[in-house]
């Protein structure tokens, strides 16, 4: 069945006046769809993934660090952007803070790896993002009031000196529910209230306006709600965060599975970041050199995310020489020449006005895509073959937002069917691709 041309005058008014519709920053994140982070900090030296924050910072000794291996390396797999985890939960910061002693500038190292993965990002033309963990296992004020300056002032420090940031990474994992606060004692925190999101939130807008903040509850990309890389088939770029109690939610305090599909019925536009790590850890470890997920592991996730109208954050996390390991490098090199072989291509021919599209080819890969500046008016669409002499049902989904990948038994003619829409629809591609193994 088709929506009728009575259906979509009715609703277009309601969804003129609520529906949501992305900012500036949001489109231009949209655009990015795929980007790396990058977990190398003390962890990576006591093969830990969560420090206690007393470690000594004579551990910090990167052999042969090289900040445009790893970032050539990640152009190589077609990212996009790059975030450091400039301070994990263990509070050893990766550049000349003045905000604490604990910094790579007592270790042996000395050198700020902020700077030299900003600027080799930047001579690659990939944009640079920064996690900053709001949990501080080391820092003394931690737990009391004046700790929400020192963060506050670290993130100044990140987000004044390192030219322009596109991201903004704020962990869940941040005290209180039963956490250790410090090294070895416990400081609770209520993650509502403690740290006073929108004054940091609002300090973010002023030092980088284009920056796209991360957290549980956004405010501009929410969390999918697992750490395996992927969204559900349906995922709306529309989510109205709440606490897991019901009441206000806050980062690390949400029903965090609701992040995998959104609700279709919000007003605020908060899409959803798939984060993943290319090894069971986030960190490197010795013991995972062979557990390396391989560029077709990659390429179903990335299908399973940006084709799902998400993000694919994908962790490739440095060695202890400072580099990515071989075995990271080679699966990067082979998802890259699968993602770029695949759509290089258009092997459909342009829509008609009933969204029927000739095939040049065996195309088994159709993406589709909304005009997402208009907000997300599809709510539900079919795809027919034309074979036989007849058309015959493909496929039906309901989310299409920014990107929405399908694969498909090839057929010569294809037919887009929109079975239920907010507004008039606003289709900005239609494409047929064949997949590069």
């Amino acid at each position: 069945m088709r929506i009728s041309r009575r259906q979509l005058l009715a609703s277009a008014a309601l969804f003129a006046q609520s529906a949501a519709r992305p900012s500036h920053r949001q489109l231009l994140w949209h655009q990015m769809e795929t980007y790396a982070f990058l977990h190398f900090t003390m962890n990576t030296f006591t093969d830990k993934e969560w420090g206690y924050g007393d470690e000594d910072p004579a551990l910090f000794a990167p052999s042969a660090f090289d900040a445009d291996a790893i970032i050539d390396a990640l152009a190589a797999g077609g990212m996009k952007g790059v975030i450091l985890t400039c301070k994990h939960h263990d509070g050893f910061c990766l550049w000349p803070t003045k905000t604490t002693q604990h910094s790579v500038m007592a270790s042996p190292f000395k050198r700020d790896v902020v700077k030299e993965l900003s600027q080799a990002a930047a001579r690659r033309k990939l944009k640079f993002g920064v996690y900053l963990s709001p949990w501080d296992r080391n820092h003394a004020a931690y737990g009391k009031p004046e700790y929400v300056q020192v963060y506050r002032q670290q993130l100044t420090e990140l987000l004044s000196n390192y030219g322009p940031i596109y991201e903004v990474w704020h962990d869940g994992a941040n005290g209180g529910d039963g956490f250790y606060g410090g090294a070895r004692e416990k400081r609770l925190i209520d993650k509502r209230t403690y740290y006073d999101w929108p004054g940091t939130w609002e300090l973010v807008r002023k030092l980088q306006p284009n920056a796209v903040i991360f957290s549980d509850v956004g405010p501009d990309i929410r969390w999918v709600g697992n750490e395996k890389g992927f969204a559900n088939e349906t995922c709306w770029a529309t989510y109205s965060p709440v606490g897991p109690d019901g009441g206000p939610p806050a980062p690390g305090f949400t029903r965090d599975k609701e992040g995998m599909t959104g609700h279709r019925d919000s007003a605020q536009w908060l899409p959803a970041e798939c984060d993943v790590s290319i090894r069971p850890g986030w960190f490197w470890h010795e013991k995972e050199n062979g557990r390396v997920k391989s560029g077709a592991d990659l390429m179903d996730l990335y299908c399973k995310s940006v084709g799902r109208g998400a993000s694919f954050l994908l962790n490739v996390p440095p060695d202890r020489r400072g580099l990515l390991h071989e075995n990271d490098v080679a699966s990067l090199k082979d998802f890259g020449r699968r993602v770029h072989g695949t759509f290089a291509r258009n092997l459909a021919s342009r829509p008609n006005k009933d969204l029927i599209v000739n095939v040049n080819g065996s195309g088994d890969v159709v993406r589709l895509r909304e005009d997402i500046a208009q907000g997300q008016r599809v709510d539900s669409f079919a795809i027919d073959g034309f074979t036989n002499g007849q058309w015959q049902a493909l496929a039906e989904g309901t989310s299409i937002g920014a990107c929405r990948i399908l694969k498909l038994p090839a057929a010569g003619r294809l037919r887009l069917r929109i079975l239920r829409s907010s507004a008039p629809p606003q289709i900005k591609e239609f494409g047929v691709y064949r997949e590069n193994v």
